[in-house]
């Protein structure tokens, strides 16, 4: 997978696009700046826009080449981003330190999502948020990005499973008009969750 998230980041444009993810922006809009985690954070979109809303930022990827493009939009913008190159089950998650932690297109196998999710939710500091936006199994209809594997796409019943111990203040499957670069662009049917440590 590093490779193939090297390969789609090596182009010269942002392929996923430089503006956040609406649902991440409109819901991190309505809190107070402090410390963010944006897991699979990839060209740094939404790490870039938490930056320049006085966010301090810790974001990682596999990919390299992701990590280069987050920095440049990192400068291009005046701001900083703590970015590591990690596998997101190695990840040094820690405890009790992100008031966000947001899971933007951060989609694993079943193998691993549960304990990733649980990683998660320890790192948060009590009263923290998980924003999460994802595809849910309609989007295996779509041509609009996202897993071909049923497996890896979520349902409410997963989620509401894998976050039992936070309080899920908004869960929702809904169809969306993705314009998010080249990748992500036409109907999507995704998933939405906020929930409370």
């Amino acid at each position: 997978m590093k490779s193939f998230w090297n390969e789609r980041y090596a182009a010269a444009e942002f392929v996923y696009g430089i503006a956040p993810n609406e649902y991440f922006k409109s819901a991190l809009d309505k809190l107070p700046a402090g410390k963010l985690l944006l897991p699979c954070e990839g060209e740094g979109r939404n790490a870039v826009y938490a930056a320049t809303q006085s966010w301090i930022v810790d974001a990682f990827d596999q990919s390299e080449a992701g990590k280069e493009k987050c920095l440049q939009l990192a400068t291009a913008n005046g701001v900083s981003i703590n970015y590591q190159i990690a596998d997101a089950l190695q990840f040094e998650y820690g405890e009790d330190q992100y008031d966000v932690i947001a899971l933007i297109y951060a989609h694993f196998p079943p193998t691993i999502r549960a304990t990733i999710h649980e990683k998660c939710v320890q790192a948060l500091k009590k009263g923290g948020i998980i924003i999460m936006e994802a595809f849910n199994p309609l989007q295996l209809n779509n041509a609009s990005g996202g897993p071909k594997d049923l497996s890896m796409l979520y349902t409410p019943e997963m989620l509401q499973e894998d976050f039992s111990v936070t309080a899920i203040e908004y869960i929702e499957s809904l169809q969306v008009n993705l314009n998010e670069g080249a990748f992500h662009k036409g109907i999507g049917d995704v998933i939405r969750l906020m929930a409370k440590k």
